[in-house]
C-alpha cells in the first residue's frame, strides 16, 4: 500500500470528521452567544416540539368567479378604447367564464374578435354566436395554470404572514387540487396564528350608486330577509351576504352588489347595519398594495396606512378622476369601513381608519391588518377544514421512548459487533458514531427539520450501515480463509465487497427520491434522513474503516483481531 495514499486518506477523514463536529455542535450547545462557524442546527418537527397542524380549503371557484367580473370590465374597457362599439356584455356562467359580447354591427364584431384574440391570448376560446354576438369562454389551459396559480399565491400568502409573525420553520405545502396544509411547530399563541391565516383581508376601493334611492334599498334588504328567511345571527356574514344578494337579483341594478357598514354607535353588526349598494365594476384591488403600516390618526388613534404600486396607483387615479364628488367604499373583507366622498384625484397612497375600542384593541387590529396587507392578500378565501393542536408534552414522551429505544438498540449492536469482530468491531463501532455525526451535521447544514419519522429514518440508516460493516469483515474472513495475509485480505475484501454495498444502497436511494418527490410532510423527513444516512454510509463504512485499517495494518503494522 502506498503511504502517500494512505495519509491523503487519513487527511481527508480528518477534515470530515472536524467539519462534521463543528456543524453538528449548535444542536448541543448554545451557540447564539458566541462566535462559531455555523449557527444552523435542526428544528424539531410539530409531532416533537408540538404546534398547529391546519388544512385549509381555497375557494379556488370562488376565485375564478371573481376573475370573470374583472375580466369582463377589462373588455369592455378595453375595446371603448379601441373605439369599437359594444351594445352589451352579459355574464352566462362565470365560473366558466362564459360571457356574451354584444356589438352594434358585423364589422364591429370582426374587429373585437380580434382585439379579444390578441390581447387575451390563450385566456379564452372565441366563438361566433350571430354576427353581432360573440361567446367566450376561459380556455382549458387558462383554468388549470389559474388554479394552480391561486394555490401558490396562496401558500406564498400565508408563508408572508407566518414570517411576519415570528414562526420559524413552518411547513406550508398543497395537498392536491384545492387544499393547504399548515404546520407550525413550537407555537406559542396558536390563536392569534390561526387568526392571521384564516384571515382574507381582502381589501377593495368600490364606487357608490348614490342613484339608487337608500331608503328603497334598506327597504329591498329588509324584505329580502323575511321572504328568504336570513337571518343574520344564524349565518356568518361571507354566506348571508352571498343569499342576500342572489335574493336581490333582478331588484337592483346589473352589476351592483350589497355590502354593509357597522355604525359608529352599534356594538355589533348583528345589531344593526347599514346597507350600501356598490358598482362591482368600477374597482381598484388591494392585490396592488405595496406597503401597509401603522401610523397615528387624526385623533390619535391607530390608523393603517398603505401606498400603492404603479399599476395601482394609475388605476386609483383615474377611478377617483372619473367619479369626483360621488363616495368611493374602503371595503375590508367584504364589510365596508368607510366611504368617503372623493374631493379630489388620489392616487398611490391612503389611509384605512379602524372601528371603535380602546387605544390597545385598535392598535392591536391595526397590527394584525397591517401584517396581512403588507403579505399580501389571499387571491382566494380560505375554509378551515381540520386543526390540531399538538401539545410539547406528546412530542417529548416520544422522543424519550425513542431515545431509549435508540440507545437499548445501539448498544445491542455495539455489544454484538465488538464480541462477534473484535477489533474490527470497534472499528465498526467508530464508523457508526462518525454517521451518526455527519448525519447531523448535513441536516442541520440544511436547516432539515426533524420529525418522528425521520428519527426512525436516522435509525434505519444506521442499521445499514452496520450491514454494510457485517458485509466487509464477513469477505475479508473468507479470504483470509484462503490463505492471504491480513493486509491482502483487506485489500481483496473490501474490493469485493464494495459493488454490492454500493448495488444495495444505489436501491435504496431511489426509494428515497420517490418519496421525497411524492411525499410530504412526516415521509419526506423520513426520506430524507435515510437518504443522507445512506450516502453517509458509502464514506464511513468503506472510506473510512478502510483508510483507519491501512494504517493500523500497513503503517504501524499491527495485527488487529477479526475474530471471536
Amino acid at each position: 500500500m502506498n503511504h502517500q495514499k494512505v495519509g491523503w486518506r487519513l487527511a481527508i477523514v480528518g477534515i470530515v470528521t472536524l467539519i462534521s463536529i463543528v456543524w453538528m455542535m449548535p444542536n448541543i450547545l448554545d451557540t447564539s452567544k458566541m462566535w462559531w462557524p455555523t449557527k444552523d442546527k435542526m428544528t424539531m418537527g410539530l409531532d416533537i416540539q408540538g404546534g398547529l397542524h391546519l388544512v385549509l380549503k381555497v375557494d379556488v371557484d370562488g376565485a375564478l368567479k371573481q376573475d370573470a367580473t374583472r375580466v369582463m370590465s377589462t373588455i369592455r374597457t378595453d375595446l371603448e378604447r379601441e373605439k369599437v362599439q359594444v351594445k352589451d356584455i352579459a355574464m352566462n356562467d362565470a365560473l366558466r367564464g362564459d360571457m356574451t359580447v354584444v356589438l352594434t354591427s358585423k364589422d364591429e364584431a370582426e374587429k373585437a374578435e380580434k382585439r379579444v384574440t390578441d390581447y387575451f391570448g390563450n385566456t379564452f376560446n372565441v366563438s361566433r354566436k350571430s354576427d353581432t354576438e360573440l361567446a367566450l369562454a376561459f380556455s382549458e389551459l387558462f383554468v388549470r395554470e389559474f388554479k394552480k396559480s391561486t394555490i401558490d399565491r396562496a401558500i406564498e400568502t400565508i408563508r408572508n404572514r407566518i414570517d411576519e409573525f415570528g414562526v420559524s420553520e413552518p411547513s406550508i405545502t398543497a395537498q392536491g387540487e384545492s387544499h393547504i396544509l399548515v404546520q407550525l411547530p413550537g407555537i406559542q399563541d396558536a390563536a392569534n396564528a390561526k387568526e392571521l391565516i384564516n384571515k382574507t383581508a381582502r381589501l377593495d376601493f368600490i364606487i357608490v350608486d348614490e342613484e339608487f334611492p337608500q331608503e328603497k334599498l334598506v327597504a329591498l334588504v329588509a324584505e329580502a330577509e323575511k321572504t328568504g328567511n336570513l337571518k343574520f345571527a344564524e349565518l356568518k356574514y361571507s354566506a348571508y351576504v352571498d343569499k342576500l344578494n342572489e335574493a336581490l337579483k333582478g331588484k337592483i341594478p346589473a352589476g351592483t352588489v350589497v355590502l354593509f357598514e357597522k355604525p359608529e354607535n352599534a356594538e355589533s353588526m348583528e345589531v344593526d347595519r347599514l346597507p350600501y349598494l356598490l358598482v362591482s365594476s368600477e374597482s381598484v384591488s388591494g392585490d396592488l398594495l405595496t406597503d401597509a403600516f401603522v401610523a397615528p390618526g387624526e385623533q390619535g388613534k391607530p390608523v393603517v396606512s398603505f401606498r400603492m404600486d404603479a399599476q395601482g396607483g394609475k388605476l386609483m387615479g383615474d377611478m377617483t378622476q372619473k367619479h369626483k364628488g360621488k363616495r368611493m367604499a374602503i371595503v375590508l373583507d367584504k364589510v365596508v369601513k368607510s366611504a368617503p366622498v372623493i374631493q379630489s384625484r388620489i392616487s398611490d397612497s391612503g389611509q384605512i381608519t379602524l372601528g371603535r375600542g380602546g387605544y390597545d384593541q385598535v392598535l392591536k387590529d391595526a397590527k394584525v391588518l397591517a401584517i396581512t396587507l403588507k403579505s399580501g392578500a389571499l387571491p382566494a378565501a380560505l375554509e378551515q377544514q381540520e386543526e390540531r393542536t399538538v401539545g410539547p408534552s406528546v412530542g417529548a414522551d416520544a422522543i424519550k421512548k425513542g431515545q431509549m429505544g435508540a440507545f437499548v438498540g445501539g448498544l445491542i449492536v455495539f455489544v454484538f459487533m465488538i464480541i462477534y469482530y473484535r477489533s474490527f468491531g470497534v472499528l465498526a463501532c467508530l464508523a457508526l458514531s462518525l454517521n451518526l455525526v455527519m448525519t447531523f451535521a448535513i441536516l442541520s447544514a440544511l436547516n432539515a427539520t426533524l420529525t418522528l419519522p425521520g428519527v426512525a429514518g436516522l435509525a434505519l440508516g444506521l442499521g445499514i450501515s452496520v450491514d454494510a460493516s457485517v458485509i466487509i469483515f464477513e469477505r475479508i474472513k473468507e479470504e483470509m480463509d484462503r490463505g492471504l495475509g491480513l493486509a491482502a485480505a483487506i485489500r481483496e475484501g473490501y474490493d469485493r465487497a464494495f459493488s454490492s454495498i454500493f448495488d444495495s444502497n444505489v436501491t435504496s436511494v431511489a426509494v428515497c427520491i420517490v418519496l421525497m418527490y411524492f411525499g410530504t410532510g412526516p415521509v419526506r423527513g423520513f426520506a430524507v434522513t435515510l437518504l443522507t444516512g445512506l450516502v453517509i454510509t458509502l464514506f464511513t463504512a468503506v472510506f473510512f474503516t478502510r483508510a483507519i485499517l491501512d494504517l493500523l495494518v500497513n503503517r504501524l503494522k499491527l495485527t488487529p483481531s477479526i475474530r471471536w
